[in-house]
Parts: structure tokens; C-alpha cells; sequence
């Protein structure tokens, strides 16, 4: 059946408009934090002459410091990193360093190395390269020497001043996760003893090394690629740690004999953590804390305890409650570097030194004691209150009604700068001696600007989410006058076009005094469109239909938009409460049929009644089951096997009228039952190969992939004849269940199956309840015209003409849609992220191959309910994407809910979920309506009596 071109102008509006609107969340919650023209501020006299940093890249700070933090694994020592221990004890500072989300390598680097949180938005640009520009401690160095990934170093070369930065990286090849990872860190410590006895023979790099302000950089990547494989409490994970700490030792020694001096200060860090999974990037607070521990020259020793106590739940198993710990946010460990070697401040760093706050125990120990603390508070002041400075004045000149932060306004005078007289009063406090009244109005200063600084980047924020909601809400009314009524019109629309295009151009004049991003104008496009849309066709014919008797037919709507609003609001929940899944699938498969279904229809079709019930309470189980999946061979054959039982059942039951398209369909089941068994075979094979670490074999790697290549082209390849679309949907069901065999760790398989089960009987159980509908109006009489949904308009196209039972079928959809990716309990959905899976396929670091093997793993069950849709469509004598259009405009009621969720503040677990919630809920209908068409392009052809015989009993 063709599409209508007013469904296909809804769908295309609708879609451009949900892509655009992901990127609000950002311009509202996430301004950049890069300033240009800044002027730059240092320490007149360094602490040390060099530094040397050392990242373990996805080292937690408990499995580090805590005693017996493996006590799982037998035999494990009860102080896994003993060198870094003593450092602690003996003649160092520690603390946790808390990151943000998003907790991945280039963003935690940034923050540590350049001082500065790393927009958000800048993961949608890519990690691989500068999204932005940032300075950095290495490009404020005399030089640096960097050790390490080529997925880190690059850019700090890129960013700084031509040949500052030298590096030394592997290639992308070595990092192999079927391999012992502990050689990538083992590789940095060769090259660094390598380039120390180079320079007993180099004049030239001798002098080098020995200048003053040199930064050396050690990127250790072990442990990440260490945790990705075997999980961070696996013996693997702590052997890489004990690895760590050797070389930590070793790197000393190297430093010791070289420089036969005590000027060299360490920092040791990481720049994320790592999940229980092996996972990290979201908030997961076992990802934002990671381990400090600073030594060497400018650096204080252990200090005895603070009342209160310094320590929490989390360090308590530590057995260092007897010394300080002291926490800091991850932007500041670039001013602690900074300081320590006497660079200037990285230019948009907004980091805030330790030492500032005299109230509590810093990190250094400098020459002239309190004097240069209060010093590089002044200077960390300084450097925090430019940020300020440069964007107020641009916020002053260019904001038609702009009104200063109140700190500043009460404390200064209209000529003065802000923060001018507290500047001077620091700087007269230091003159006097008077240094730890300086560093608390040092400290208070910097409070206040930082929140000055919020104050700005947040200028706008009411704007937007104005904006955003009249947006969302415009659309929602825009789709539901289009499909109530698409062809209605009004003589009185020209005052709403008038009245639209003079709110744009308003609001354009508005965005160009204020030098707005160019986002802006885009944005308000849609709410001006929308409502004068909406408006222009409600006063039409559509309000006056209902003046003359759709009052009760309104009220009707009314209270089953009420029931759908309370729908989505659960699934809003849904997504922090994984039983309300569950929940779902009770209320849907017992008790609506028990309170809606006639007795008739109870009578007449109990055996479809008892397949829907057992799918959907067998369905409910995966969103009750843990989170943390292990590795399962038993789960992942369980589910191969009735993946096979599916296709086996499916060949004896679907029936062709055409012998010759009956053989072609037994042939393709038989290959893709072939190649599931294999899958299973070589997925067995492989995973005891990779827990005995054994190499896999090259030929096991060949047949592996072609399995599963073979498995996932040969629907479309060879696809079954269109003339039974149920045997269509069972090859694609088979071909795609090969990647629940190779990429699955547990029972995503079952999951798949069960799934796709449901949504099979949810077209039969809507066909049958639509069916009986029809014929009861029929018998009845009482309104001819609803009897089809589909007529013939005047211009002879077709149009889709709501049914009041469609709110609640778009409903399922959604549910079904949520379902797909988070209803199993994070199995089918977060487990997908899990790695060891892909290991079997690709075992070398491929970040684009990894994620398409992933996102493929996502798409899977989407492809299925694409297919089910457009059968169901088909046999409610629908047009493709009707159903779809009044789901897509009900999502945006749980999108609405999302975006005022959205946080940038409290816990990072907190702001990574609100965020991702907010993309998600946008994408996921955006994603749905390219995956139904998708559908509709597989399923072309089907007439509806074959839709409706093609299978036996």
C-alpha cells in the first residue's frame, strides 16, 4: 500500500526535528568552557625542576589502595601495589581524584593535563581529535617527553607549541586484548631507559632533559585494556597493578641514577576508573574516583589525621585512616603541576590548587612555606577570575537586558573590573605578612568566581528550555491536528502565519544582537512552525466539527490521553526501575485481556490468549535479572538451540502455495540452521581458548567470521518469497540470531527469542481484537464510516483515519520499543557494551569495528519489531507508518520529562544519566522510524489474505 505524502512531510519534519533537538541539551546544561584572549599567570619560583606524571589509565583508587581488595582471587597478597603503599606512608600525599562523566581516556586526560572540563557535546566531534582547543601543562612546559597510546598522546602533540611535545607511541596493533596487556606498560618504561642512556651519549638531548620545567609522561594502558578483558577484579587486573607499581619503582630508580638530585616531584594518577563490568564512560562512581599520590620535590609527607575524620566508608578497608586524605576535583591536578614546576596556568584551566584552602591539608610543602602558598593562591585566583572577566564583558556587550553576577555587582563599582579591589586586598594581606587571611579571601574569591562563571554559562538556560518545551508541546498538537484532520484549513490562518513570522523574526533580532550560536536560529524555527501550524487548522473546520456534536468523542480522547500520559510517565520511571518493565509485560499479558477482552473473544481464541500470556510473563523475567552478567556458555547455547527449535517448528508450519517457493524457503532455513550450529560450535571452541589464554587460531578466526557474515546476509541475499511474510520474518529472526551466539554473554539469546515470540503474537492478538471490532460494528449499524480505517479522499489517495484503538497499539510500540533496549535488565542493552564477546571476532583494539559489532548486537531486535510492525499495519488495513506517526508523537511527552530532568550538577552518576536519558529518549523514535522503514522495505509486497494464511494451525 502507498504512503500518503502528508504521512511521509510528517515523518520527514518529524525526524529532522528530533535530530536538531538532541543538541539542546548541550546549548542549555553545557556551554563550552573554552575563553580565548586570556592573559596568563605562573608562580615566580618553581618547587621542583621536573616532573614526571604517570597515568594508569582505568585504575580504581579502592583495588589499588585497599588491603586485600582481591581477597576473592586465592592467594592474592593483602597490599597489592607495596611501592606506592610505602610512598604513602613514608614520604607522600594522597587522595582520590574525582572525575567527570563522560569517564573516558581523552576527556580525563584533558582534565588533568589541561585543567578544564571538556564540553560534553564534544563526544558528538569525535575523541580522537582537539574538538576544541585547550592549553596544557606539556605546552606551558620547557618540554615534554610522553610515553605511550597513539589514541592519547596526538593530541597534546597537536596542541602545543611545535616540537615541545616529543612522543614515543606503539602501534595501534599491540593493543591486542587476547593478549598479556601488561607489555604495552612494560614497552613505556623501555622507551623511557632507552631515551635516558641515549642522552649519556647525546650532548644535545642531555641538555635537554636537564633544563628546567621538563614534564615527562608515562600513559600506562595495561590496566584499561587489562579490565576491558578479564574485569577489574580478576587476578589479571592485579597482576597489571603489581606490574604498575614495578615500574613506578623502576621509573624512580631510572630518574635517581640519571639525575643524581632530589628535583624531580611525581605525580602519580588515573584518569578514570572502571566498573564492576569492565566498563566505563557513564557515572558509575567506581569510574569518576581514581587514585592521587604526589612525591618528590615541593611535596609534603604523610600528616597525621584530621577531626573529623578525612576518611569515609570507602577508604575505611584502606588501612590508612591514621594519615590525611586529600580529595580533589580532576581539573586540579593541572594546577598542582603547575605549581609545582612554576609554568604558567593552562589557559582555560579551572582548576583549583589544593593548597588554597588553608582550613585544609594541601599537597605542598614549598621553599618559603606560607608565603608562596598565599602566593599561588593569588595567582590561582588570578587565573580563575580572567575566565570571568572575559565573559562578562562579552555577555555586557552583547545581551540586549544583561545583569552582572550579584557578587560582583555589590562589590565593585561600574568602572572597576570584577574581582579588581579583591585582588589588591590579597595583595596588600601578602605584603603584610598576613598569609592565611590572603588564602581564605584567595579561596572565597575563587568560590565566587567559579560560580560567577556558572552564572554566565547558564545565561541562557531559561531561554532554551522555553524554547524546548513550546517546541515539544507544538509538535505533539501539530501531529494531532495533521491526523485528526491533515486536509483542513481556515481563511483566518494568514494572522497565525503573520503572528508566527513576526515572533521568528523577533527572536532572529534578539540571537544577532546577542551573538548567539547559530543553533539558536534553528531552534526557534520549530515552535514558531508548529503552533502556527496547529492553530491555523484547529480554528478551521476541525473546531467546528466539534462544536456540532464531538464533544463526547473529544471527552473520550481526553480521558485515553490521560491513561496514555500516565503510560509514558512509567516508562520515564522505567528507565531507573527495571521491574516496572516486568510490570508491564503482567499488565499487558494478564490483566488487560482479563478486563477488556469480551467473553467471546475469551472463548473463541483462549489458545491465542494462553500464547500471549506465557510470552509476556516469560518475557517479564529478563528485566528481574542482574545487571552484572558473567560469561555463560550454557545461557549462550540455551539460546542457539531455540533459536534452532524456532526455525525447525517454523519450516513444518509455514505453508506456500507455490511448491517451488516452499523448497526455496526450506533451503534457506536449512543454511541458517546450519550456520547457527556452527555459530554455537565455534563460540564454545573459542571462548575455552580465550579463559585457558590460549592464542585462537587464524582459521578458527576465518570460519568464525564467515558464519557469521554469512548468517547475517543471506536474508537479504536470499531473501524468502514474498509471498508468506511470516517465513520472511523467520529467516531474518535466524540470520540476526547469529549475533546473539557470537556476541552474547549470557542469555541475550533467550531474551531474543522470548522477544521476538511476544511481538509475533502481538500482531495476532491486535489483528483478532481489530477483527472483532469490525464486525461488531458491522452487525450493529451504528456508524457505517468506521468500519474501515482506511478511505479513498476526493484527490484519490489514501489516508489514514484514527481509531480509538490506536493510541494504545502506538502505546505498545513504545513500550516495546523501551523494551528492546533496556527491558532484559541491562542484559540486552548494557551487557551489550560488554567486550569479551567481541574478543572472539576481533581480538585487536578496533574501536570503530568493536562499536559496529555492538550497535548490530542493539539494531537486532529492532529489525524484528520493524517487521512485526509493518505486518501489523498491513493487517489492520493501515497505510505504512500511520501507527508510527501517533507513537511519535506521544514519545515526546517522556522527552519533555527527560529534558527538565537534565542535570549538570550533584553526583556525575546523576548528570550522566539525565543526559543520556534525554538522547536516548529523542533518538530511539528517530532511530525506530528509520528501522520501520527499514521494515516496510523487507515486508513490501505481502498482500493481507497472505498475512493472514500463511501459517498452519
Amino acid at each position: 500500500m502507498a504512503v500518503s505524502g502528508s504521512i511521509w512531510r510528517l515523518l520527514l519534519i518529524g525526524l529532522v526535528f528530533h535530530l536538531v533537538y538532541i543538541g539542546t541539551v548541550f546549548d542549555c546544561y553545557f556551554t563550552s568552557p573554552v575563553v580565548h584572549g586570556m592573559r596568563q599567570h605562573s608562580l615566580a619560583k618553581p618547587e621542583a625542576k621536573r616532573l614526571v606524571l604517570i597515568v594508569g589509565d582505568g585504575l580504581r583508587a579502592d583495588l589499588l589502595l585497599a588491603k586485600n581488595g582481591f581477597s576473592m582471587i586465592p592467594g592474592a597478597p593483602e597490599i597489592v601495589a607495596p611501592h606506592l603503599r610505602s610512598i604513602i606512608e613514608t614520604r607522600g600525599a594522597f587522595g582520590v581524584s574525582h572525575t567527570r562523566v563522560p569517564t573516558e581516556s581523552r576527556p580525563g586526560h584533558v582534565a588533568l593535563i589541561g585543567g578544564m572540563y571538556e564540553d560534553v557535546s564534544a563526544v558528538t566531534k569525535g575523541w580522537k581529535t582537539n574538538p576544541v582547543d585547550f592549553d596544557s601543562v606539556f605546552n606551558q612546559s620547557s618540554a615534554t617527553f610522553s610515553f605511550g597510546s597513539p589514541d592519547i598522546l596526538p593530541m597534546f602533540a597537536r596542541g602545543a607549541t611545535p616540537g615541545k611535545v616529543v612522543m614515543w607511541c606503539y602501534d595501534e596493533h599491540e593493543e591486542d586484548f587476547t593478549k598479556d596487556a601488561t607489555a604495552l606498560d612494560v614497552w613505556v618504561l623501555e622507551h623511557l631507559r632507552a631515551l635516558l642512556h641515549n642522552a649519556t651519549t647525546d650532548a644535545a638531548l642531555d641538555a635537554r632533559l636537564r633544563g628546567e620545567k621538563t614534564v615527562f609522561f608515562l600513559h600506562l594502558l595495561g590496566l584499561d585494556t587489562t579490565g576491558h578483558s578479564y574485569r577489574p577484579h580478576s587476578k589479571e587486573y592485579m597482576a597489571n597493578i603489581q606490574v604498575v607499581d614495578e615500574i613506578v619503582k623502576q621509573t624512580e630508580e631510572l630518574f635517581r641514577e640519571f639525575y643524581a638530585d632530589d628535583e624531580t616531584a611525581f605525580v602519580f594518577t588515573a584518569d578514570h576508573g572502571m566498573s564492576r563490568i569492565g566498563n566505563h564512560g557513564d557515572g558509575d562512581p567506581d569510574n569518576t574516583r581514581t587514585p592521587l599520590i604526589v612525591w618528590g620535590k615541593g611535596v609534603r609527607g604523610p600528616l597525621p589525621d584530621t577531626y573529623p575524620s578525612s576518611h569515609d566508608e570507602y577508604s575505611e578497608s584502606w588501612g590508612l585512616t591514621h594519615l590525611v586524605r586529600r580529595d580533589v576535583e580532576q581539573a586540579d591536578v593541572a594546577a598542582l603541576m603547575s605549581a609545582l614546576i612554576g609554568v604558567n596556568w593552562p589557559v582555560n584551566s579551572v582548576g583549583v590548587l589544593p593548597d588554597v584552602d588553608p582550613t585544609r591539608r594541601g599537597y605542598l610543602r614549598p621553599k618559603e612555606g606560607k608565603k608562596t602558598l598565599a602566593e599561588a593562591a593569588l595567582v590561582n585566583a588570578k587565573v580563575v577570575l580572567e575566565h570571568y572577566r572575559i565573559k562578562h564583558e562579552d555577555k555586557k556587550r552583547h545581551s540586549l537586558f544583561y545583569k552582572q553576577y550579584p557578587y560582583f555587582a555589590a562589590v565593585e563599582s561600574a568602572e572597576d573590573l570584577p574581582g579588581e579591589s579583591e585582588l589588591s586586598a590579597i595583595e596588600h594581606l601578602i605584603q603584610h605578612g598576613d598569609y592565611y587571611p590572603a588564602r581564605i579571601r584567595s579561596r572565597d574569591l575563587i568560590r565566587h568566581t567559579l560560580e560567577g562563571l556558572r552564572y554566565l554559562q547558564t545565561y541562557d538556560r531559561l531561554l532554551i528550555r522555553g524554547i524546548v518545551i513550546a517546541a515539544y508541546l507544538g509538535w505533539i498538537a501539530f501531529c494531532a491536528v495533521s491526523i485528526l484532520d491533515p486536509h483542513s484549513a481556515t481563511t483566518k490562518a494568514l494572522r497565525f502565519h503573520v503572528a508566527a513570522a513576526a515572533v521568528l523574526v523577533g527572536f532572529w533580532a534578539v540571537f544577532a544582537k546577542q551573538r548567539s550560536p547559530w543553533s539558536f536560529y534553528v531552534y526557534i524555527v520549530f515552535p514558531c512552525y508548529f503552533w502556527d501550524q496547529a492553530l491555523s487548522r484547529a480554528s478551521g473546520p476541525m473546531l467546528e466539527s466539534l462544536r456540532q456534536g464531538r464533544a463526547r468523542a473529544l471527552m473520550n480522547y481526553t480521558i485515553r490521553g490521560a491513561l496514555v500520559v500516565a503510560a509514558l510517565q512509567s516508562m520515564v520511571a522505567g528507565y531507573t526501575h527495571r521491574s516496572i518493565w516486568s510490570a508491564w509485560f503482567v499488565i499487558i499479558g494478564v490483566l488487560w485481556p482479563l478486563s477488556s477482552w469480551t467473553r467471546e473473544l475469551l472463548a473463541k481464541h483462549w489458545r491465542l490468549l494462553l500464547c500471549w500470556t506465557a510470552a509476556c510473563l516469560g518475557t517479564a523475567v529478563f528485566p528481574l535479572l542482574d545487571v552484572h552478567q558473567q560469561e555463560s556458555l550454557t545461557a549462550i547455547t540455551a539460546g542457539g538451540a531455540a533459536m534452532c527449535a524456532i526455525g525447525m517448528f517454523g519450516m513444518l508450519k509455514i505453508q506456500y502455495p507455490d511448491p517451488k517457493e516452499a523448497n526455496r524457503q526450506k533451503v534457506v532455513t536449512y543454511w541458517l540452521l546450519y550456520e547457527l550450529g556452527w555459530s554455537v560450535l565455534f563460540t564454545i571452541f573459542i571462548v575455552w581458548n580465550l579463559r585457558e589464554k590460549k592464542p585462537v587460531p587464524q582459521s578458527w578466526r576465518l570460519i568464525a567470521w564467515g558464519t557469521f557474515l554469512s548468517a547475517v546476509v543471506t536474508p537479504f541475499v536470499f531473501p524468502a518469497p514474498r509471498s508468506n511474510p511470516h517465513g520472511r520474518l523467520l529467516s531474518f529472526f535466524l540470520g540476526f540470531g547469529a549475533c546473539f551466539v557470537w556476541l552474547a554473554i549470557g542469555v541475550e539469546g533467550l531474551f531474543y527469542v522470548a522477544y521476538s515470540l511476544t511481538l509475533c503474537l502481538w500482531v495476532e492478538v491486535e489483528s483478532v481484537l481489530r477483527g472483532h471490532t469490525r464486525a461488531k460494528d458491522a452487525s450493529s449499524a451504528v456508524d457505517k464510516g468506521s468500519k474501515e480505517a482506511i478511505v479513498r479522499d476526493s484527490r484519490g489517495s489514501d489516508t489514514y483515519r484514527p481509531h480509538a484503538d490506536d493510541l494504545r497499539i502506538a502505546v505498545f510500540f513504545l513500550f516495546f520499543v523501551q523494551v528492546a533496549f533496556f527491558g532484559t535488565g541491562n542484559v540486552a542493552s548494557i551487557s551489550s557494551f560488554y567486550l569479551e564477546p567481541v574478543y572472539r571476532l576481533v581480538p585487536v583494539f578496533s574501536p570503530f569495528l568493536m562499536a559496529a559489532l555492538l550497535i548490530f548486537k542493539i539494531i537486532a531486535p529492532y529489525i524484528i519489531l520493524a517487521m512485526t510492525f509493518s505486518m501489523l499495519n498491513a493487517r489492520l488495513n493501515l497505510p505504512p507508518f500511520s501507527l508510527f506517526l501517533v507513537a511519535l508523537s506521544l514519545t515526546d511527552i517522556m522527552t519533555i520529562t527527560f529534558f527538565l530532568n537534565v542535570t549538570d550538577t550533584g553526583s556525575w552518576l546523576e548528570i550522566g544519566q539525565t543526559i543520556s536519558f534525554f538522547c536516548i529518549s529523542s533518538l530511539l523514535l528517530v532511530w525506530s522510524a528509520g528501522v520501520c522503514a527499514v521494515g516496510e522495505l523487507l515486508m513490501a509486497g505481502p498482500s493481507h489474505s497472505t498475512l493472514t494464511s500463511s501459517v498452519k494451525g
